[in-house]
């Protein structure tokens, strides 16, 4: 009885430390009031088109839209009521946002998405002056932009929070211009963290309840020492909102925010930390092939040639876990993390092979940002040659699918480029677990139980081999329009 005394006066204390709900937010709305603005962009577009965006905030509840099943639509002519063979009418659409100053010469943090495409941007302190801005950078992935104004007097600037220190509960206050009212301050508290609502590679967001209209966006989010803790980015409106606040708004991590920031004022543009590998999710199943006891990390799927992680000596099959001294729980932390890392930083990483843990240094380069051509990818139609023709295809009945070696023939029906090495799946079994994970004909197994095959005996051999070590699926190496990834495949 005395132990559960002693728990239940801890828990109480632990409660009572808890930093209470303040009387008012007005002294610190007044504070901060001065530096947040208003935005205000123009553009040039055709008189009747449909797909502008009145706000910035319709943007996203179109991403949203799409995200969820919805459509768009169109009339498929010029949109202004003009016959198709004439030019369209020009007019100037207006569009509202909010954004905050973070330096008192006249630099301000906005979303991209908010003056993107724009033809004039002026920017509107509280006290109504309007400036004109002009845009030293932006970066899509992030969506976040950087503005430049020129003021005759210093601005009053805010100061960036720590977002890693937010916890879930923790009371935060927004401030913005919701449908162009201007100065508005709501409240709330962090409904989650780390947020992945697929707006980019680098998704990071704060959830929260205080209420986020359209307007807001680019407003900052700030925590109760009047730090910027995230910039209010996108809100999940559905249908039959009519793109209201329904209580969950998302607003960019400033530790995220303020790296990209210091690059568009430095350079223009952004520079991240660049590893040089593909990865992909590590599941239970692949976590349990490779002898790991939790679904953790990011799996090395392939290393390029040359980069930092090959000259560190990682190589596929590798399973990040750590990177920097900050913990990869998930894969897409470690793009994040990486990406956050100083160009030309050597950094301590660990990493899991053959059942056990390693270390290793590695010297971050800078990503660039160009495309690479996937060399895998198709193009027309394949010509109609009999893939088996002259073939030693094999069915695997513990797989659901039927591999064959790669023959000329079986790599002009499938346009498997000459490089590529390993057996092509020919056919798949309906309602195997194959088809579940999408394998396609075409597809090139490249490894089977962490064992290169050419032949499709071999993959027979290697199937048997983790049936007798008691697995209950095998680790497959596999090649596809996408490229190279690990896919685990349960034994019947």
């Amino acid at each position: 009885m005395a132990v559960l005394t002693a728990l239940a006066v801890l828990a109480l204390a632990s409660v009572a430390n808890a930093r209470p709900a303040p009387e008012s937010f007005g002294d610190m709305a007044e504070a901060l009031l001065p530096s947040v603005v208003n935005i205000s962009t123009t553009q040039l577009v055709d008189a009747g088109d449909r797909n502008l965006p009145m706000t910035p905030e319709e943007f996203f509840q179109d991403f949203f839209n799409r995200r969820n099943g919805g459509d768009g639509g169109g009339d498929g002519g010029n949109g202004d009521g003009a016959p198709p063979d004439q030019p369209s009418r020009k007019r100037k659409a207006t569009a509202l946002g909010s954004g905050f100053i973070v330096d008192p010469s006249g630099l301000v943090v906005t979303n991209n998405h908010v003056i993107e495409g724009a033809d004039e941007i002026t920017v509107i302190l509280q006290d109504d002056t309007a400036l004109k801005a002009k845009v030293m950078g932006r970066d899509p992935k992030t969506d976040i932009a950087l503005l430049k104004v020129d003021s005759k007097r210093p601005l009053p600037a805010l100061a960036w929070g720590d977002s890693d220190a937010l916890r879930v509960g923790d009371w935060v206050l927004a401030i913005g211009n919701p449908f162009g009212l201007g100065g508005s301050v709501t409240a709330g508290i962090v409904s989650a963290r780390a947020r992945d609502i697929s707006s980019g590679p680098y998704d990071d967001y704060i959830q929260t309840d205080a209420s986020i209209n359209r307007g807001n966006s680019g407003g900052p989010l700030f925590n109760m020492n009047g730090e910027v803790v995230g910039i209010n980015t996108a809100i999940y409106s559905p249908a039959g909102s009519n793109g209201g606040s329904v209580g969950i708004g998302f607003s960019r991590v400033s530790n995220q925010a303020k790296v990209v920031v210091e690059d568009l004022k430095k350079y223009g543009r952004t520079r991240r930390g660049w590893l040089g590998v593909r990865i992909q999710k590590v599941t239970p199943d692949i976590a349990e092939s490779l002898g790991m006891k939790n679904a953790v990390g990011a799996l090395v799927a392939t290393v390029e040639d040359g980069g930092p992680a090959a000259v560190a000596g990682l190589k596929p099959r590798d399973v990040i876990v750590e990177f920097n001294g900050r913990p990869v729980d998930q894969m897409r932390r470690l793009p994040r993390i990486v990406a956050e890392t100083p160009i030309d930083e050597t950094v301590p990483l660990k990493y899991w092979r053959d059942g056990r843990m390693n270390d290793a240094k590695v010297k971050v380069g800078e990503l660039a940002e160009t495309a690479t051509e996937d060399k895998f990818a198709k193009t027309g139609e394949a010509p109609p040659v009999d893939p088996k023709a002259g073939s030693d295809s094999l069915i695997i009945k513990d797989l659901g699918i039927e591999v064959a070696s790669l023959t000329d023939v079986v790599r002009e029906r499938f346009n498997i480029p000459a490089d590529a090495t390993g057996v092509a799946v020919l056919a798949v079994e309906p309602g195997s677990n194959a088809e579940e994970k999408d394998f396609q004909p075409g597809d090139v197994i490249v490894e089977a139980h962490q064992q290169n095959v050419a032949k499709p005996a071999d993959v027979e051999r290697q199937v048997a081999a983790a049936k007798k070590a008691g697995l209950k699926a095998i680790l497959l190496l596999v090649q596809n329009e996408t490229g190279l990834q690990y896919v685990p495949l349960k034994l019947k």
